[in-house]
């Protein structure tokens, strides 16, 4: 597949068997200050066309600034609303480019639950299609349960996102329902994982 290396894994986070080819150089994390040129061109390749690929990010704030702000928010501080939750944002780098960033927030709202979910996740536009929204989201599959000990998580998108759909599928994601309103511009599909417990992984 185009020179990357690529593991099997054959397990879904769920339990479910289901095969799933993923690049095995991918991890979630925060860049370090020196990696600063590729957060900002990951930045201006994404940010465009997904104004939400930064959190609470101002162009011109310091890379350094940026992490305290999201160690900030991990915690719960800062949070711009009463809306907002406490949420845990990291970049998915393979090898030394980011590919794409995760956040997975550590509760539910109302409106969290009915459209927003715990895991929002966004791939860089020239890595799109290559199975990184598969790897990233079973990645933070992983986080929600060992890290923040959530055993049920809800991942949301929109009815006619078929890149999405596959990946929350191919990770065993259980359609619950869609939910249409006169507030939403398209239908949203709700699924939930079911993770368990981390000692039983």
């Amino acid at each position: 597949m185009e020179g990357r290396r690529v593991a099997r894994c054959v397990r879904a986070v769920n339990g479910a068997a289901r095969p799933i080819v993923m690049p095995s150089d991918l991890t979630l994390r925060r860049p370090r200050e020196d990696e600063e040129d590729e957060f900002l061109r990951a930045h201006r390749a994404t940010s465009p066309e997904v104004p939400t690929f930064l959190h609470d990010y101002v162009d011109g704030m310091p890379l350094a600034r940026y992490l305290e702000v999201l160690a900030e928010r991990e915690r719960g501080i800062g949070l711009p609303s009463p809306e907002h939750v406490p949420s845990t944002f990291l970049f998915a780098f393979a090898g030394g480019r980011i590919v794409g960033r995760t956040a997975i927030r550590h509760r539910l709202t109302p409106q969290l639950e009915r459209i927003g979910g715990h895991v929002g996740y966004v791939v860089v536009p020239e890595f799109r299609r290559r199975g990184y929204a598969t790897a990233i989201l079973r990645l933070s599959l992983q986080i929600a349960r060992d890290r923040l000990g959530l055993d049920r998580v809800l991942v949301t998108c929109d009815d006619d996102n078929i890149g999405s759909i596959k990946a929350i599928e191919n990770n065993g994601g259980i359609l619950e329902n869609i939910v249409t309103a006169p507030d939403l511009d398209r239908p949203k599909r709700r699924y939930w994982f079911e993770l368990g417990a981390a000692a039983d992984r």
